[in-house]
């Protein structure tokens, strides 16, 4: 595998000369007043992963997912815009992990744009996560904060190994739960948004369900944001603070409704015309154990927390992640601890393609039982390669 990882970095480097002009644009189209777009995004990754006493155990060594974009927009003159916009997640595997549970429909909901702000409705984010500053990042598909590829199958579950908890500092309880979300326009770097999510459900329209019928649902997921961003000279800014509450129903013992809060910041410097440093960070609080919005808990808690800078240089970007987070169990859970370091670089070919190539590892602990391994901590590692089309 290391090297058929080492052939591969070797085959890539050899793209950007020839492939710098080549180019995949989005489909368009127009019907009447209405104009039509097609896009989306595939990954693809190999790697060579490292994990104690897993030998014999059947592991991946590549792992890739792809989403399709559609999008129907309509412009008035008096500056309205509509919009219907779409995510569909066509193919993933047991490593390619996302935000919302693997399902087909990721994200189905209107936009109005108009001059006093935008109002969006149906399955989307919420205002925290659109919102959210968590760090520069090489690639936003492998980094180890929210990370759409991962490397590590659990032997014991045949699952990805970080279901189980995740870094993901940006506040996001709310997933694409169907909700109603106001952004104000941008002023003065200031913008404010706020999202109302009746309830679990995914039915696209707001109120049409319910969600799962089990205990310890969360109803009625109010959160807001303030994000400021601006550029002074050389140095650009951006900061974003965001909360969430919701109703806990059915509650079972030491359950409760969920509470949630996360702030993050970044600072981008332009050394050059052609080189620009970047660091920043983020931290996230919630009381649903293992940031698992079922789960809300009377006592203890859950955190995340990334650091990361990056170097912009032409087309390259280099960069290092440093990650931890803690999932307090209280009586009923072990409490999971995770640490994380990350160093990577990327070349950006074009507006469409990017190859990235790095090196992780992960040290998680737990205070009560064992891992697969038979021991309550475990560091894993591993070297990859990954491929990214953007359309």
């Amino acid at each position: 595998m290391k090297t058929l990882l080492l052939a591969g970095a070797a085959a890539l480097m050899v793209v950007p000369v020839r492939a710098s002009d080549w180019t995949v644009n989005p489909w368009t189209g127009d019907l009447d007043s209405y104009s039509f777009t097609v896009g989306g995004e595939a990954h693809g990754t190999l790697f060579a992963a490292n994990l104690p006493k897993a030998h014999g155990f059947d592991q991946q060594w590549a792992t890739g997912l792809a989403d399709l974009n559609l999008k129907i927009e309509r412009d008035y003159d008096s500056g309205l815009t509509l919009a219907l916009k779409s995510t569909f997640e066509l193919a993933r595997d047991k490593l390619s992990y996302d935000n919302y549970g693997g399902n087909l429909v990721q994200k189905v909901y209107g936009v109005m744009q108009t001059g006093l702000g935008r109002v969006e409705a149906g399955m989307t984010d919420g205002a925290g996560y659109a919102l959210s500053v968590t760090g520069p990042v090489v690639d936003n598909a492998t980094t180890l904060d929210n990370p759409n590829a991962t490397f590590y199958l659990d032997p014991a579950t045949r699952h990805a190994f970080v279901n189980a908890f995740t870094l993901n500092s940006a506040v996001e309880s709310s997933l694409n739960y169907a909700k109603f979300s106001y952004y104000t326009p941008r002023l003065f770097g200031v913008q404010v948004a706020f999202s109302y999510t009746p309830s679990e459900g995914r039915e696209v329209v707001p109120f049409l369900n319910d969600g799962p019928d089990v205990a310890n649902r969360q109803k009625s997921i109010w959160e807001g944001a303030l994000s400021y961003s601006e550029t002074f000279g050389r140095t650009s800014v951006g900061f974003y603070a965001s909360g969430a509450v919701g109703h806990g129903t059915r509650k079972t013992p030491g359950h409760a409704g969920l509470t949630e809060w996360g702030t993050g910041a970044e600072i981008d410097y332009n050394l050059t015309d052609d080189m620009k440093l970047a660091f920043g960070g983020a931290y996230r609080h919630a009381n649903a154990y293992a940031f698992n919005v079922y789960d809300a808990r009377t006592t203890d808690g859950t955190e995340s927390a990334h650091l990361s800078s990056t170097l912009t240089w032409g087309p390259w970007i280099f960069g290092g992640e440093y990650g931890r987070g803690t999932a307090g169990g209280g009586d009923f859970a072990p409490t999971l601890g995770v640490r994380g370091w990350q160093g990577s670089v990327g070349y950006v070919v074009n507006a469409n393609w990017q190859i990235t190539a790095g090196w992780q590892e992960l040290r998680y602990d737990r205070n009560d039982g064992t891992f697969y391994s038979g021991a309550p901590d475990i560091t894993m590692s591993a070297a990859f390669l990954h491929l990214k089309l953007h359309v």
